[in-house]
This record gives C-alpha cells, structure tokens and sequence, in this order.
C-alpha cells in the first residue's frame, strides 16, 4: 500500500531541468468506474502546461498522479482505459485530491478502501476535490454534509434525493466549501485547474496553460479582475490586443519586440505608436512590467531563490532582476521578500 509502481508517464522528462524543483502544485486523481475522460483531461492538462516551459511536459512546478487501490486499469465512460501510477501513497504527499467521477451510479461502486482514503485525506486537511458526479462520491463518504456543491442541472434532483443534506448550486462552475472542492464537469474542470494554478504557481502559468489549450481569452481575464492590464486585451487597437495576449503566453519566455511584431503581422514601429498611443509606454515596458508583477508574486508565495526567479521571469541575471525590480517597486527582491513575506 502506497508503494509507487509505475512512474507517471511525464516523470522521465523532469530529468535536464537546471535544478531540481519543488513542485508549487500535487495533485492526486481518483478515477470513478466509468469515469467522464473530458473533466479528466481538461484539469490534468492544465496542470501539464502550467508544469512546463512551452509543451515540454515535464513534472517541475506541478505534479501528478493517477492513485487507486489497486494498478488495474479503469475505464473511461468511452472506453478508454488508464492506469493508475500508484496504489494509494500517504494522502499528505499531495496539496489536492480530485475525485473524477462519471456515469451514475456505477461510479459510486468504488473499493471500501477508496472511501476509507477519502475520510483518510480530510482527517489529515488535505482538500478535495469532486470533477463531475465525483461529488456524489464525496457526498456518499458523508464529506459534503451540510455543505454548498457544485452540480450539473441534469444531476440536480439526483442529487437531492441521493444526499438530501447537501445543498446543491447550478449556476457555479466550481465551489469551494471550506477544504472541498466541487465542480460539474466537462469544461468547467478548466476553471477549477486554473483557479488552483493561480493560486499556487501564479498568474503568468496559469494563463500559459489557458493559452496552451486555447481556451477563450475572456476565460483569462474573467479570473483577472486584479491584472492592471487587463483592459489593454479589449482596447480597440488590433497590434495591441494581440501582443497583449502574446505577452500573456509569453510572459515567462519573453520574445524580442521585433519577433513580437512580426508574429502579429506589424511592423516594430507601428507596434510602438500603437503602444504610445494607447498607454504612454513602450511594448516593451509593459511586457517587463507584466513580468515584474508574476516575479512579485513569486517572491510573495514559492521558496525559489531571486536567481531562479530571476531566470523564470525572463531576465538576463539577478542583478538585471533587482534593477528593475527595485525601480518598480522602491526595494530589491531580497529587501521585499524580507520584509512583506509571511513565514509559514
């Protein structure tokens, strides 16, 4: 019980990063017999390009793996089969566990050990998560009791009826009640993995793994109400709401101003008056600032050092990093990480 077996599929790859790094983000899936294979795919997928750099795959800033009772193969409601990684390991190793349920009720029909991990996980404070009717399978493990969850209309009455002591919610692509997580499936498990990204990997991956899937734009800004350019995407002005989302994608690997304008199809000095026009600045300001912002939280929220954040952020060094760091915000990466951060 526990012992990992099989590697995840995208474990080899991690090998070649330039240091070792702790993952901002763990996630365990518990896959349900018939399983919806779209909720599946659309949080893990999220989760893999927000792991990465460009579509590289590897497991560095988050992580992943498929755990069950036992390393039998479970079937997707299409037919697809996976298997799991790992028979059930410590609960605590990971920040999250999302519960992939699918068709009712036979995805109810899970080992007793299953539920025993469940209550094991929330006795510890690990969050849950339920993507789809995985929620009826929180609910049948008495963790949704008296509690808000996110359900499809079409399951509404089900539900109900099934666990009359939760309070079901429709108009909501996920819920949070305290430490559980609920979400209705099929797309909306895009909102969930995006929502949990920004949280612990920061805005910039979580709008690269948006971009990567090429979900809607206004997706990214519905979850930006903060982002001080937010208003750039939807200005009027063709060059820059197209750089302004190639900044988004790009943000931590930085193109040149010249190789920006030609992707949009402009030239580089009608990209800079588009620019002046609309802001006062430069395209290149703003894409330094957008950075500077996500290096901000970094120095706020990981345990990465001004080096590494320095290189993630796209700049030449860490002294390129603190010039323009403490220009921005009046004190060097180190003197604000110092003095802002909270010690867990």
């Amino acid at each position: 019980m526990g012992q990992e077996s099989r590697p995840a599929p995208s474990d080899p790859s991690e090998r070649g990063s330039k240091a070792k790094v702790i993952p901002d983000l763990r996630v365990g899936f518990m896959l349900a017999p018939r399983f919806t294979l779209i909720a599946f795919a659309s949080f893990i997928e999220c989760l893999r390009h927000a792991a990465d750099e460009a579509d590289r795959s590897r497991q560095i800033h988050c992580r992943w793996r498929v755990v069950s009772s036992t390393l039998d193969p479970v079937e997707a409601s299409c037919g697809v089969p996976v298997t799991p990684n790992t028979t059930f390991p410590d609960p605590a190793s990971f920040d999250y566990i999302a519960v992939v349920g699918g068709l009712l009720p036979s995805c109810l029909d899970l080992p007793a050990t299953s539920y025993e991990y469940l209550e094991a996980a929330h006795g510890k404070g690990v969050p849950l998560a339920g993507l789809c009717t995985g929620s009826f399978i929180l609910a049948k493990a008495g963790l949704l009791d008296d509690r808000n969850c996110a359900v499809h209309i079409e399951h509404r009455r089900q539900l109900e009826e099934m666990f009359p002591r939760v309070r079901p919610v429709t108009d909501r692509v996920y819920v949070r009640d305290g430490t559980i997580l609920t979400c209705p499936g099929g797309t909306a498990a895009i909102d969930l993995a995006y929502a949990l990204i920004e949280e612990h990997c920061g805005r910039a991956r979580a709008v690269k793994s948006l971009m990567s899937l090429l979900v809607e734009k206004n997706l990214a800004a519905h979850h930006l109400p903060h982002w001080p350019y937010r208003n750039l995407a939807a200005c009027g002005d063709w060059r820059v709401e197209k750089s302004i989302e190639l900044m988004e994608r790009h943000a931590l690997n930085p193109l040149k101003i010249r190789e920006l304008a030609r992707r949009i199809g402009s030239s580089t000095r009608e990209l800079n008056r588009a620019f002046t026009r609309i802001t006062t600045e430069r395209p290149a300001a703003i894409w330094r600032k957008i950075r500077l912002t996500h290096a901000h939280w970094m120095l706020l929220n990981t345990h990465r050092s001004v080096t590494q954040i320095a290189m993630e952020c796209g700049f030449a060094d860490s002294a390129h990093f603190s010039r323009w760091f403490r220009r921005e915000f009046g004190q060097a990466p180190t003197v604000f990480r110092k003095s802002r951060r909270v010690s867990p």
